[in-house]
């Protein structure tokens, strides 16, 4: 699951991004709506962490801009904003839920789990792909029980293969979907995906990752062969 965290206190983006990315989580942080806006227009994510006292545009008109544009991304409105109008202007302008400073860590973990339950399809939480089973809350593959034991950059570019499976997907969907902070370069693709193949390879399934010259990889069914078979 890929997280925006929009927060202009530096300390605390900090620890939200440690505890977020150690339950498993892939975060992009922004420390002022301008930009923290921008990354809601090109990344897919499956909730926001607000700030609502925000450098160059702040929260509520980031939740506004956000609804007029038909983005429904969950949001999370964090904020040391304690008044009952605040939290009324928050939620009527499109927020989903709203927690205010200081907050217990765990409340805010259980929180985005509620609100990304709510938002994201049951069938879409638990991926399986012939053998395969993605648990996305939990980033963990499971290989008929056998836990493949991925980092959570080999996490999520099997998720971007198993999304579309059968598919072609690019290098660029791939790494913007892994590298939730960027950074993904071919070569490191190509490193994770040697790794991710030697490991689905040791647990027998017949899924394989594809390389599709000049555009990406893909997961792919691999078709027994029949030693019987006279043809060549």
């Amino acid at each position: 699951m890929w997280i925006l965290i929009i927060e202009d206190e530096a300390t605390l983006a900090k620890a939200l991004r440690h505890g977020l990315t150690a339950e498993g989580y892939s975060v992009e942080v922004c420390h002022d709506g301008v930009s923290g806006y921008e990354f809601t227009r090109r990344g897919n994510f499956d909730a926001i962490v607000l700030d609502l006292m925000l450098p160059g545009m702040n929260g509520y008109k980031i939740l506004e801009s956000l609804r007029q544009q038909g983005n429904t991304t969950p949001v999370l409105v964090l904020t040391a904003k304690s008044g009952q109008y605040d939290q009324v202007d928050a939620l009527d302008l499109g927020a989903d839920d709203y927690l205010v400073k200081p907050f217990p860590f765990p409340v805010l973990l259980a929180r985005l789990r509620a609100l990304v339950r709510r938002a994201t399809p049951g069938d879409l939480l638990q991926l399986t792909v012939d053998g395969l089973i993605l648990h996305r809350m939990k980033r963990r593959a499971l290989v008929e029980d056998l836990d493949l034991r991925l980092t959570d950059l080999e996490f999520g570019i099997l998720e971007a293969l198993a999304l579309h499976p059968e598919e072609p997907v690019s290098r660029e969907e791939i790494t913007g979907h892994a590298w939730a902070e960027g950074g993904g370069t071919p070569n490191s693709l190509d490193v994770r995906i040697a790794a991710l193949r030697r490991k689905l390879e040791s647990t027998g399934t017949r899924l394989a990752i594809e390389t599709v010259r000049g555009t990406g990889y893909r997961l792919v069914r691999r078709r027994m062969t029949n030693s019987m078979d006279p043809r060549p």
